[in-house]
């Protein structure tokens, strides 16, 4: 299946999201779609996909010019998209999501239904259980859901958002092999958008690289990690330093008491930590392993079985979240668009509700402060935008600016999810103005690369346990991998 996109042009308001791309997929073959935040990747995508309509330009299916308006329109031509946030229904079960996505509502019988399913979560090795509500699954996990989704329907053209996110490198590498499988012996076509190069350079063929709108190159794979770092900024980036903690600091921050935590089918029992003002915490697992559970108990969102949660000297144990907030918590949820940020406002309006306390909003002082903020976490969107018709990496920033610039304690999941390489060292660099400021830091993330180059100190859950890597300095990936597998004989009694 052969694709080629002429002169494709797509505008929000006054930004030009992409400016005059002519491209061309063949089949059989992996394409990474590369660029930085806000480049146009993700639009384009949805554009080919159905989500979004063109506003000039024409796309081409087997030289057959075509004009489809909706995804599923789209699927009937061949194409399917996993979007970097999973569409589903969150009340439904696996099950009800696989009849449902169909097109067809719940005319497939569930005997049929539940038995292809089955074949195809067993061929790339997910574990979905059908009967699982989907408010019950991680973001891995919704997005395992919508490939097997996608599968179903016999898309000949599959895009990748962001699909190996929340998954563990032993349910990615059947996943690549899976992908080579389909291309290679089927002919299918994978557009993979990915920030993380290392599975682009595991994974693909070739790569069309995008900046500020715009077709900036085309290349042949194999590449290097720094050859796709020019092509995506024009310029190689500086490599990141390690900033350790600064252990003059003693003051304790956030204190976990023989805690219990239950959750699906995950139980924490004993947890005892003690995080310092300034300290950063990594916390590494597979989804479902318990990370997640801990982060939202520390904010108030998931109250705890048994112990004590102590921040600074109070015990704030089983208290509302708002509670939390007003004692200089402050969280960050791995689902953008579903937790942090809300569908349908505008910048604007996510500053007032954070700025404005009172009956009555100023809506000018609050514009005014969203245009400082605007300028200063350098976001690609204006005051009047509405949160949803901003980039991945853009949403993050905005995410970060309706953050307190002086928090006591910082809970985040996955806090660079779905970023290219030079937003998320921005982000980071936001976090650590935070962290020398006093604030503590707990996140999780399954990036191990970015947990080794942050974390002062790195906890491994597996199973509903909790492990503590001897040495952050020592550590290499492989080992963390490892860990992260339940490989815990090679830890020092």
């Amino acid at each position: 299946m052969k694709i080629e996109l002429r002169h494709v042009h797509k505008r929000f308001g006054p930004v030009h999201a992409n400016n005059d791309i002519s491209l061309t997929f063949k089949g059989g073959c992996v394409i990474g779609v590369l660029g930085e935040n806000g480049a146009g990747k993700s639009t384009l995508m949805k554009i080919l996909s159905g989500f979004q309509p063109l506003d000039s330009g024409e796309i081409w299916i087997d030289d057959r010019h075509v004009d489809y308006t909706g995804p599923q329109a789209a699927i009937r031509c061949g194409i399917g998209m996993l979007q970097q946030d999973p569409l589903d229904v969150p009340a439904f079960t696996v099950l009800e999501n696989f009849i449902y996505g169909g097109g067809d509502g719940f005319s497939l019988p569930r005997r049929t239904a539940a038995r292809r399913l089955k074949e195809i979560t067993a061929r790339f090795g997910f574990e979905l259980d059908p009967d699982t509500p989907i408010a019950n699954l991680s973001i891995g996990q919704r997005q395992q859901m919508e490939i097997v989704r996608l599968l179903s329907l016999g898309v000949k053209t599959l895009i990748l958002d962001e699909p190996t996110t929340g998954i563990s490198a032993e349910q990615k590498q059947i996943l690549f092999d899976a992908l080579r499988e389909l291309t290679t012996r089927d002919g299918l076509t994978v557009l993979l958008v990915s920030h993380k190069l290392e599975d682009v350079i595991a994974l693909c063929d070739e790569v069309a690289v995008l900046r500020a709108g715009r077709v900036v190159g085309t290349r042949a794979m194999p590449a290097t990690t720094a050859e796709l770092v020019t092509l995506m900024f024009g310029q190689e980036l500086a490599p990141q330093t390690r900033q350790p903690l600064d252990p003059a600091n003693p003051m304790v921050a956030l204190k976990l008491e023989n805690l219990q935590l239950r959750g699906g089918r995950v139980t924490i029992n004993d947890l005892n930590l003690t995080v310092s003002m300034g300290e950063i915490i990594g916390l590494a697992g597979l989804d479902g392993s318990g990370q997640e559970m801990l982060l939202r108990a520390i904010v108030g969102l998931h109250r705890p079985a048994h112990g004590r949660i102590i921040l600074r000297d109070e015990d704030i144990t089983g208290q509302s979240y708002r509670r939390y907030i007003s004692k200089g918590v402050a969280f960050s949820a791995a689902g953008r668009l579903e937790e942090g940020l809300v569908a349908g406002l505008t910048l604007t309006e996510h500053t007032a509700l954070i700025t404005e306390t009172g009956m009555l909003i100023d809506w000018d002082r609050a514009r005014l402060h969203c245009e400082n903020q605007i300028k200063f976490y350098n976001v690609r969107g204006r005051p009047e935008s509405f949160i949803e018709t901003l980039s991945g990496g853009n949403q993050q920033r905005v995410l970060m600016a309706l953050m307190p610039e002086m928090p006591v304690l910082m809970a985040l999941e996955q806090p660079t999810r779905g970023l290219d390489v030079d937003s998320s060292r921005w982000i980071w660099e936001q976090l650590m103005a935070r962290r020398n400021r006093g604030a503590a830091i707990v996140f999780s993330s399954p990036d191990l690369d970015e947990l080794v180059a942050y974390s002062d100190r790195i906890l491994v859950f597996y199973a509903g346990q909790m492990y503590e890597v001897p040495d952050v300095t020592r550590t290499t990936i492989d080992e963390l991998g490892r860990l992260i597998g339940g490989h815990f004989e090679d830890l020092p009694v």
